[in-house]
């Protein structure tokens, strides 16, 4: 669920909250300015490209530059959200992330939408009807994010754990599978990630039974990223698996 304080909270069944903070509409048109620019250059050498045809027939250069220029700039966002996980370059430059709305893993549909509403969230200029629809939402979403149910978090920088003092030179089994689990960092979210790191921090905290049973949800969603043979994985527990994962996806490779 999320709060009207600006902030995104995700609660298990046992009661324990991670929070994510929602991007403000300024850190959002910050981002898109970056994003615009990349399409404009885009665009610049793709007009180029086609001003030759210019000397065949000047409308049909135009009428080829105008729908270059839309699959550009609808395409643009589309496969690098798709290809970063809800990053676009000025996402990415400013920490800034599209997620699903209920923290989910965020379908390639969704990031279809929401762009393809781009052309209504921007009239008649600068976003004009997006940055009016996000004011008027708890969430900050625009048309594409309300249509998409998607919303866009800063996502801070994660510092360097501590693993030695996590891991506690604990056999990694998942790492004589190199192949795999290079799979696993390239599947798992930051959002996930932080969620395994956060458990193994907090898990002093939780009472026997709410622990075994949030580590059960974190391993069960690791497993569901990348199959390891079961030598890899037989007679290990929920928390140790979490564990492995964790080193995996924060330990330089």
């Amino acid at each position: 669920m999320a709060s009207r304080q600006g902030t995104l909270r995700i609660q298990t069944p046992e009661g324990i909250a991670f929070s994510f903070v929602l991007a403000s509409p300024i850190s959002r048109m910050l981002a898109w300015l970056i994003d615009f620019g990349c399409i404009l250059g885009i665009a610049g050498v793709l007009g180029i490209a086609v001003s030759l045809l210019a000397v065949i027939s000047k409308d049909v250069a135009q009428a080829i530059y105008l729908l270059l220029y839309f699959a550009v700039s609808i395409g643009y966002g589309i496969a690098l959200e798709w290809m970063w996980r809800g990053q676009t370059l000025g996402k990415r430059i400013l920490r800034l992330r599209v997620l699903d709305a209920r923290g989910l893993h965020l379908e390639l549909n969704q990031i279809v939408l929401r762009n393809l509403l781009r052309a209504i969230d921007s009239l008649p200029l600068f976003y004009a009807v997006g940055g009016v629809v996000s004011l008027l939402n708890r969430y900050s979403q625009r048309l594409g994010d309300l249509a998409g149910n998607t919303i866009v978090i800063r996502n801070p920088r994660i510092e360097q754990p501590d693993l030695d003092k996590l891991i506690r030179g604990r056999f990694n089994s998942l790492l004589s599978y190199p192949h795999l689990a290079a799979r696993v960092r390239h599947l798992a979210s930051a959002q996930a990630a932080g969620i395994g790191l956060e458990a193994l921090t907090r898990r002093e905290e939780l009472e026997p039974s709410a622990r075994v049973a949030l580590f059960g949800e974190i391993a069960q969603h690791y497993r569901g990223l990348v199959e390891f043979p079961a030598e890899a994985t037989e007679q290990i527990s929920d928390e140790q698996y979490v564990r492995n994962v964790v080193e995996i996806l924060f330990r330089t490779p």
